[in-house]
């Protein structure tokens, strides 16, 4: 038996109210490269995971660092 992990995944808006940025901040950061691996569903739409979530903690230090 496969025990498959619960893996969470955050809609651009759940990640927007999170970290209080904007979608069009969220989505520069991903095209100029700082955010990797951003997922899509079965609409194409942008989903966030954890490791992502991470990634955007990071770059926002940096920014008020």
């Amino acid at each position: 038996m496969v025990k498959r992990k619960n893996i969470k995944n955050y809609k651009t808006k759940e990640i927007c109210d999170r970290f209080d940025i904007s979608r069009a901040t969220l989505f520069r950061w991903e095209s100029e490269g700082l955010l990797t691996g951003v997922g899509r569903d079965w609409r194409g739409w942008r989903v966030y995971s954890e490791s992502n979530l991470k990634e955007i903690e990071k770059i926002i230090r940096s920014k008020t660092a």
